[in-house]
């Protein structure tokens, strides 16, 4: 299967299901394993979660090291005498909307900063060094011609912005502080769409590039 590409690969997992499929002798752990193999060529692997922590870390090394690392050693000997990144990419920490997997970043394409709410504050020396730091380094030093804000929907982190108490009591120490950068894009939400249902005012933040909310989150 070493000569195969990974779709020829995937191409024929399929067909061997099918078959054992119409087998009325198939066996069950057969198709779950087969299943599984599908999957993981697809970058679907299913979660588990009650595994150990430990035991997954360890597992995905392995992974990445069988798959990647020793599949394509001329990139990563590449790799490991400098980068030189297209894109600086600001998005958000949320664990379910990775960029490298959703916009399919190979190592080396880009540079990427995360945080809560995927916020870009206006520059300042004194506060939010580190996001400043980002864009000095990855264009100063990186060369990077592109710098992209990406978003998604459900931010855990939006959506505490447009539920912050008026009367400024706080819930945390520092996520509150944080998302507070945002408070002028809440206050234009709240003033054109105040009328609509909490859910959808979230949801005019978290895409309101054609009321002009964006700037205001970066």
């Amino acid at each position: 299967m070493s000569n195969l590409s990974h779709e020829e690969a995937i191409e024929g997992l399929k067909k061997l299901l099918i078959d054992n499929e119409k087998d009325d002798q198939s066996n069950k752990e057969v198709e779950a394993k087969i299943e599984k193999l599908i999957a993981e060529l697809q970058g679907k692997r299913p979660h588990d979660h009650h595994c150990d922590p430990v035991r997954r870390i360890l597992d995905g090394f392995h992974r990445f090291k069988t798959t990647k690392f020793d599949k394509y050693p001329e990139l990563y000997r590449e790799l490991a005498e400098g980068q030189s990144p297209k894109f600086l990419v600001f998005a958000c920490s949320d664990s379910r909307v990775s960029p490298s997997h959703v916009l399919d970043f190979q190592p080396g394409e880009a540079f990427m900063f995360r945080n809560i709410a995927n916020l870009v504050p206006a520059f300042n020396q004194l506060r939010y060094s580190g996001v400043g730091a980002a864009i000095e380094y990855a264009v100063a030093s990186l060369g990077v011609e592109n710098i992209l804000v990406i978003g998604h929907s459900r931010c855990g982190g939006i959506k505490r912005l447009m539920t912050l108490p008026e009367d400024g009591s706080t819930a945390y120490d520092f996520v509150d502080d944080w998302v507070k950068i945002g408070l002028p894009a809440k206050a234009k939400v709240k003033a054109e769409f105040g009328h609509l249902p909490l859910p959808e005012q979230i949801q005019k933040c978290e895409f309101g590039d054609h009321i002009g909310v964006r700037p205001y989150l970066m």
